[in-house]
């Protein structure tokens, strides 16, 4: 492993050579404390030095209007994969990431890419369901249960909400009954099913590669 420090170091030239705005003042884009400091985060390098603020606005005008994906996850139990999903959907570029359950999460796993995103939070499936329909959103569940469909080779909708369950007992039947339809990861070993946090990320991938 590099003993390199990682991101960038303070912006070449100091303050006379900080990116400057039309009218010749500061770009409020840029954060001066990064500028000044460097930039340790864990972002892509187009994103260094910019304001969280920044990054939010540029990612959110970057999703295509016709071509957006929403997370959703069910936490009942503080599942410590929640994080790993959430830097995932960050990852993709998600419109939003929902919680549905319990409020709090372990954020660790998300290496704090959750504030890069619209994190909301549903108190129980009907809310999620609710907010769905209302934005016009198939919801598409994540699991491999009894009546669910393969995933490879299916189309998945431009615009949609994947769902998906906790780590030990996966979705619960009122978020199977809410789902327009529910896939799974064709599995080819002894294990009884995927890690949360890997199938989402396969889940995200399939989506993307469809339509990003």
């Amino acid at each position: 492993m590099s003993d390199e420090p990682v991101g960038v170091g303070p912006w070449p030239g100091g303050p006379e050579a900080w990116p400057r705005a039309a009218d010749g003042g500061p770009d409020p884009r840029y954060d001066p404390e990064l500028l000044e400091h460097g930039d340790r985060r864990n972002v892509a390098d187009p994103y260094r030095y910019l304001t969280v603020e920044a990054i939010v606005a540029d990612m959110d005008h970057r999703r295509d209007a016709d071509a957006f994906l929403h997370v959703a996850i069910e936490n009942w139990a503080h599942d410590l994969n929640i994080g790993s999903v959430v830097r995932t959907a960050n990852a993709f570029n998600a419109a939003g990431v929902h919680i549905v359950g319990r409020r709090r999460w372990n954020r660790r796993g998300a290496m704090v890419t959750d504030r890069y995103l619209h994190v909301h939070h549903h108190p129980d499936v009907e809310t999620l369901v609710a907010w769905a329909a209302g934005e016009g959103l198939p919801i598409v569940g994540v699991d491999n249960v009894p009546g669910s469909v393969p995933l490879e080779h299916r189309a998945l909708p431009a615009r949609c909400v994947l769902l998906l369950g906790q780590e030990s007992s996966g979705l619960t039947p009122q978020a199977q009954a809410a789902c327009d339809v529910v896939v799974h990861i064709t599995q080819h070993g002894s294990t009884r099913s995927l890690n949360a946090g890997a199938a989402a990320a396969v889940a995200m991938h399939s989506w993307a590669l469809q339509h990003l």
